[in-house]
């Protein structure tokens, strides 16, 4: 939770949250919670990371983020 005057603590999450919401769980409807939690999980893990460019990550996605900053690690390491 976000702490008193900081009302940007939880931005990342929140927005991560409306996302998933208006992407996915209001456009199905779902009969048990293994369907959900099945739906969210291909949801992110074919979507969310591998597809989908975020704006706070200079419009890359997830996926080629990681490779950046594992390139540079290395470059930095030798």
């Amino acid at each position: 939770m976000s702490r008193k005057r900081n009302c940007w603590d939880n931005t990342v999450a929140e927005s991560f949250f409306k996302t998933l919401k208006t992407e996915l769980i209001y456009h199905n409807k779902y009969q048990t919670k293994q369907e959900v939690a099945l739906s969210i999980f291909e949801y992110i893990e074919t979507w969310y990371n591998k597809n989908r460019r975020h704006k706070n990550l200079n419009n890359l996605t997830i996926l080629e983020c990681q490779k950046l900053i594992n390139n540079n690690n290395l470059k930095n390491a030798a």
